[in-house]
């Protein structure tokens, strides 16, 4: 999907929220605000919004002089999802529909996102999201698709929500166990994108298949990734992707069979849904 006049707002107003990550004085954030603006005149009405930001954020990262933007943001991040396994595992295992409830469990986790429009509380969100539906509902055919797999790539999205999709794909794991699982991250951090880094010191590497899919933006672009990320996406019998971000990279997407997950957070993917901001999406394609 393509960007519209919302999403430049919302992209130069991400300015003021890195200024204020890094603790940035009044020039610099000044600074900051003034280049994404001046850039936002050019940006193309033809790119995905993730496209636009993988230029900003490298801009503003090399004004800030700092290769990692958001990195002290992001280990708080962890450690406040950390805080919450042992809840969030309590209620997949009480649950009689488990597969339900660790699928809703890595939608929960989609809140912790950085550039978002509208921001929500990870802690709240948890403590209500296992008595919600999905306003879009497609966990039949989540479960079918989960059924007739052999092998299932899950794209990830951010940091914080890397600890959720752990216990997620731990749990398609014990309930598939003839399913190969592989997990992809981002290139480069971009945003609050979880990266090799942040899904190392998690243990991915010992859970299933962890694969850096190459690509310098805040969703999996498939022009951009790498040889052996797009054989992976191509060859999945089914792919499950995390967040606005790849939802806005992969609508459309060349393949079939993708189980998009994710929060709502701002009007122009809410209008692409027919949803509104705060609804949880469990849509095929």
């Amino acid at each position: 999907m393509n960007i519209d006049k919302e999403c430049v707002e919302c992209i130069i107003n991400q300015s003021a929220k890195v200024a204020s990550a890094i603790n940035a004085n009044k020039e610099l954030s000044s600074k900051l605000t003034t280049t994404v603006t001046e850039m936002s005149k050019d940006f193309s009405f033809d790119d995905a919004p993730p496209e636009i930001a993988s230029y900003v954020y490298e801009k503003m990262a090399q004004i800030a002089n700092k290769t990692d933007l958001y990195d002290e943001v992001k280990a708080l991040s962890t450690q406040k999802a950390l805080s919450f396994v042992p809840f969030v595992k309590s209620k997949i295992n009480a649950s009689n529909n488990k597969l339900l409830s660790a699928t809703k469990t890595a939608v929960a986790g989609n809140v912790i996102d950085l550039a978002a429009a509208v921001e929500f509380d990870l802690e709240e969100e948890l403590e209500k999201i296992y008595g919600i539906d999905f306003a879009h509902d497609d966990m039949e055919k989540l479960e079918d698709a989960l059924k007739r797999a052999k092998e299932v790539l899950v794209i990830g999205d951010n940091v914080g929500e890397h600890i959720f999709d752990y216990i997620f794909i731990q749990t398609l794991q014990n309930l598939y166990p003839k399913i190969e699982f592989s997990y992809m991250v981002r290139g480069n951090p971009i945003i609050n994108d979880v990266t090799m880094k942040e899904a190392l010191e998690a243990g991915f590497e010992k859970l299933c298949n962890l694969i850096d899919s190459g690509v310098n933006t805040p969703g999996f672009t498939y022009e951009r990734a790498s040889c052996e990320a797009k054989k992976l996406f191509d060859e999945a019998d089914l792919v499950i992707s995390k967040g606005m971000g790849n939802y806005e990279c992969m609508s459309p997407s060349h393949r079939k069979n993708i189980c998009f997950l994710l929060k709502v957070k701002c009007n122009v993917v809410s209008a692409s849904l027919g949803k509104t901001l705060g609804d949880i999406v469990c849509k095929m394609v």
